[in-house]
């Protein structure tokens, strides 16, 4: 969706502020959008202009802050290396392989996924797929193929990098069919190799909603696993049966990561459809899933945020992620910032195309600056005068709090602006409203 407006200005200098934050996997407001498959355009081949796009073109906000590449759809093709499909971006059909392997160059992708990871974005590679060939005869070959998938796409070298020097992340485990049969040796020794590199290294799973998964919930409870992107659609325990307390099951998966997973600190997505043709089933209004996702985060300490399935749909849907950013937090998302001061000297009109995400340039005879900013603290919205603090308990750590729920500190009133847990009131999140000083 775009606007067109006139802007009359005199000489003036603007400044563009965009924050880069680190990606932070303890966070309970990530969002996880699959990139790769092209949802979008298979179910809708003439709607040229919602085609997928490279990566880098979804990284153009601060919307989402992980990019799952789907997939590497064959552990062991040509050569005894793995192939990747990457759908109308990069394929074995339309793009060169490596000599003696099935495994396509996309190395012209490399440029897009650093710009991608330079706005503070992860982006892994995502193992599996529902038409996935996968698995291990036995553990020995599957800690073997730790070191394969290291040296691709990971901290290590390869003359045959699908990605050329771009480094990814992580990996994801998208199992869907098969046997388990060495998962678990597989991911210690890559754990074991990520722990040796020389940044942070992930790795997620994405197992259906129901409990156990058929095909990796062993796997679930014998590794450790950052974060699992729970798929709550195409069944029973779908999001559509949100309502539903005995089908709806956040709260088994909840109880799975604290007290059988053997990370305890294992996060707990939210796993959607971005449109009704992303899924079977399973896809709700923005409206609906920004009740549940506000509701799901204030009840669950091991909720991580919301994986959607997949970034064409989300675009060719409205932004639908950008409905759901909003949600995690609260209500308080702007896709930019922009702070524009000016000063009268002559007079200019430009028209100018602005986007729900982007920030475009304008043109006129003007002096322009751009800045970059790493920190932004909002300020707490204050009132004068003493208040009435009785009956009001005090701020607690450990405690979710909900937008309108109140809470005294340090002598003083505040109100909760949207859900939080262990931001201070005063502090530089600025989830709380200063209402006065008790009386």
């Amino acid at each position: 969706m775009s606007s067109k407006f006139s802007l009359t200005c005199v000489l003036f200098l603007c400044l563009v502020t965009r924050t880069i934050a680190v990606f932070d996997m303890s966070s309970n407001q990530n969002l996880a959008v699959y990139w790769g498959q092209d949802s979008y355009g298979a179910v809708n081949p003439s709607d040229t202009a919602h085609l997928q796009q490279t990566i880098s073109y979804y990284c153009n906000d601060n919307v989402i802050n992980t990019f799952p590449v789907a997939f590497l759809d064959e552990f062991y093709s040509t050569g005894n290396l793995p192939s990747i499909n990457l759908a109308n971006t990069c394929n074995t059909a339309d793009d060169p392989v490596f000599p003696g392997t099935n495994l396509p160059n996309c190395s012209f992708l490399a440029s897009s996924i650093k710009t991608c990871q330079a706005a503070g974005k992860i982006v892994t590679m995502s193992l599996g797929g529902a038409t996935g060939s996968n698995g291990f005869a036995n553990d020995s070959q599957a800690a073997a193929y730790a070191q394969t998938i290291w040296d691709l796409f990971l901290g290590g070298s390869s003359s045959t990098r699908p990605f050329g020097s771009a480094v990814l992340d992580g990996i994801d485990m998208d199992i869907e069919g098969g046997s388990q049969t060495g998962f678990v040796s597989f991911l210690s020794a890559l754990r074991t190799l990520m722990n040796g590199g020389s940044k942070p290294y992930y790795i997620t799973a994405a197992p259906q909603c129901p409990y156990p998964d058929a095909y990796i919930g062993t796997t679930l409870n014998q590794f450790g696993f950052d974060a699992v992107y729970v798929q709550f659609y195409n069944n029973y325990c779908g999001l559509t049966n949100y309502n539903n307390p005995n089908a709806w099951n956040f709260g088994t998966w909840d109880n799975w990561a604290k007290t059988v997973s053997p990370n305890p600190n294992v996060k707990v997505y939210i796993g959607a459809p971005a449109s009704s043709s992303a899924a079977g089933s399973g896809y709700v209004t923005p409206s609906t899933i920004t009740t549940i996702i506000q509701q799901t985060m204030a009840q669950y300490s091991s909720f991580g945020g919301v994986m959607l399935w997949d970034a064409s749909q989300a675009y060719a849907n409205s932004r639908y992620d950008i409905s759901v950013k909003n949600a995690l937090l609260g209500g308080t998302y702007s896709p930019t910032t922009t702070t524009t001061t000016a000063s009268t000297t002559t007079t200019t009109s430009t028209t100018t195309t602005t986007s729900t995400t982007t920030t475009t340039s304008t043109t006129a005879t003007t002096t322009t600056t751009q800045s970059t900013s790493t920190t932004t603290s909002p300020s707490p919205t204050s009132t004068s005068g003493t208040v009435s603090c009785a009956g009001v308990a005090a701020w607690q750590t450990g405690v979710a709090y909900v937008g309108g729920n109140e809470v005294t500190y340090g002598g003083d009133l505040w109100t909760a602006k949207w859900w939080s847990e262990n931001d201070v009131p005063g502090g530089a999140a600025g989830d709380w409203t200063y209402d006065g000083v008790c009386a």
